[in-house]
């Protein structure tokens, strides 16, 4: 009877009590299978280095290096049976070398612990990720610099509070974007640089008595050097809670420009086309062509932030060194990854296929009282007037040409007069948009003078 009791508060997924209860949690090889590669290439880094420092013999070292060869093998081909009871991919991997090579495979965790182990495949995981977004960054601007070369003197709206507010250039928009994701390009490399020393015989947290060699398994595994301290080697996870800082500040200009990318090619802007790779259709709308893929890079920045917010919990009320929470680290970090490197790739594509509706934006740059600002410059500069005083008269001569259903450059020279006499036929030369975006050529301004310079820098800085 209590046996019966015992299963039922166990439940019917885990009929067989707590053992099938603790399994399930303990296990991890679900999902660090994907550290497969990274751990391989760090045993055989170790055996190597026992072999050079006298703590294995070569022939055993020679059986476990061909051992480790033959299991990625057979991971990468898809025929390796992975085992829950096995929990991670450490055990996994070893108990198949022994199956293969026999007793030299008990000799390879000499001088190692599962704690510097996993440690050491993750950072080595999360530093292919840091380049696989490198290259996704460095795809994404090259796409960006297309766009403002083509359109370098294109006019369009520019927007504050998603008002019209000053005319700009579309090349100067699209390099807004190449110095957000420039910056991000930044932090990827920092992080990397940073996260680049190897906890690899740290051991368990104390390290160890063997004579090993850790500067030679840094070198063998590209790090720049063993990490200095073993508590802290086995029990650090910033380097992971980095790249996930990283990724959520990408993806967060990855949503906004997804988000103007949604608004452009609305039917009331038309400022962009979406080819057809990156829209979907309407089930019963037929003229609707739908910005899904931006819309999902939208979303996507949502499971970024949870990644990262998720790991701070995890690690936040851990004493040194390793704990079992820390096996918590890596769902987050392998989904925040997969998300990000799908939305660089969705966004490079929807940025090099698009096609900007020069006419559109043009006409748009136009609407809304965009010269404004410059009106009052000229009043400043030409009439000398203080720049406060400049703001009330042109804000008058807006008042004015709204209530004519015209904008500012239709207004006549006897309509401005009413508003301030000494106004000059010399301020139609600064109310056309071509005026105003060629007039902006102050360093990092709009003119399309300063947007190819910028181009040129960073088409110079990429090589």
């Amino acid at each position: 009877m209590a046996n019966k009791t015992s299963n039922q508060m166990w439940g019917g997924r885990f009929a067989a009590g707590p053992d099938a209860i603790m399994e399930a949690i303990n296990a991890s090889i679900g999902y660090d299978q994907r550290m497969a590669a990274q751990d391989i290439a760090g045993s055989r880094a170790h055996a190597a280095m026992l072999a050079a420092t006298g703590v294995i013999n070569d022939s055993d070292a020679e059986a476990i290096r061909e051992g480790l060869l033959t299991v990625l093998s057979e991971i990468e081909s898809g025929t390796f049976q992975f085992s829950t009871a096995l929990e991670d991919i450490h055990m996994n991997v070893e108990a198949r070398l022994k199956e293969l090579i026999g007793e030299p495979a008990g000799r390879l965790h000499t001088a190692r612990s599962r704690n510097d182990q996993v440690a050491t495949d993750f950072k080595l995981w999360v530093r292919d990720q840091l380049d696989a977004t490198e290259a996704g960054l460095l795809a994404l601007i090259r796409a960006l610099l297309g766009q403002a070369e083509a359109g370098a003197d294109w006019v369009m709206p520019g927007f504050t509070h998603l008002q019209t507010a000053q005319p700009v250039t579309w090349g100067h928009h699209m390099m807004a974007y190449v110095e957000m994701f420039g910056r991000d390009l930044s932090r990827v490399r920092d992080a990397r640089t940073r996260m680049n020393e190897c906890p690899l015989g740290a051991a368990a947290l104390a390290g160890t008595s063997f004579p090993i060699d850790r500067d030679m398994t840094a070198r063998a595994l590209g790090f720049d050097r063993p990490a200095a301290n073993s508590l802290d080697a086995v029990s650090d996870r910033d380097f992971a809670l980095e790249f996930l800082s990283v990724a959520s500040i990408c993806a967060m200009h990855l949503s906004r420009m997804a988000e103007e990318l949604v608004i452009w090619s609305s039917a009331q802007f038309r400022f962009v086309t979406l080819s057809d790779r990156f829209s979907t259709g309407s089930s019963i709308m037929p003229q609707k062509k739908n910005p899904d893929a931006a819309e999902l890079i939208r979303a996507k920045v949502g499971r970024i932030f949870g990644a990262n917010t998720a790991l701070m919990m995890v690690m936040k009320g851990l004493p040194l060194a390793y704990s079992k929470d820390m096996q918590e680290d890596k769902e987050q970090v392998f989904d925040a990854a997969d998300s990000l490197m799908l939305a660089l790739a969705a966004m490079e594509g929807m940025v090099r296929d698009m096609t900007a509706n020069r006419e559109a934006l043009a006409a748009a740059a136009g609407s809304g009282f965009s010269t404004a600002t410059d009106l009052a410059d000229w009043l400043v500069r030409v009439l000398n007037l203080p720049f406060r005083d400049a703001h009330h008269v042109t804000g008058a001569l807006v008042a004015l040409a709204e209530k004519k259903n015209c904008d500012l450059p239709d207004l006549t020279l006897a309509d401005m007069q009413t508003v301030h006499a000494a106004i000059t036929p010399d301020v139609f030369d600064v109310l056309g948009v071509e005026n105003s975006v060629n007039s902006r050529v102050s360093y990092g301004g709009t003119a399309p003078t300063q947007v190819r310079a910028q181009i040129a820098a960073w088409q110079e800085r990429l090589g």
